[in-house]
């Protein structure tokens, strides 16, 4: 008979936890640091902070040549390289002219 006494105990340890727990907060602890990682990345990550503040033109290609490269680029998404067979990766031979590219 000792047992109900016991158990009337452990439930009320158990109320007691659980209400207690429901009390405990810990998201301003995250929230103080919220992405901070993600900032600490990207800053990281970027060369140049103050590179938005440079007005000067870009030298090095013309409109012309910039203007086919985007037109290539976008067109290799809309018309993308044909895989004959994507289960033979490094499978056939090698013929003369492949041995003669790599130098031997």
């Amino acid at each position: 008979m000792k047992i109900i006494p016991i158990l009337s105990r452990m439930g009320l340890c158990c109320g007691l936890g659980a209400a207690l727990a429901g009390c405990m907060t810990t998201t301003p602890v995250y929230d103080t640091r919220f992405g901070d990682a993600v900032r600490t990345v990207r800053a990281m990550q970027t060369l140049n902070p103050v590179a938005s503040l440079n007005n000067a033109p870009v030298d090095g290609i013309d409109g012309r040549a910039a203007t086919a490269a985007m037109d290539r680029y976008n067109a290799s998404f809309s018309t993308p390289q044909s895989d004959p067979n994507g289960y033979a990766v490094g499978v056939g031979s090698l013929g003369g002219s492949s041995l003669s590219s790599m130098g031997r």
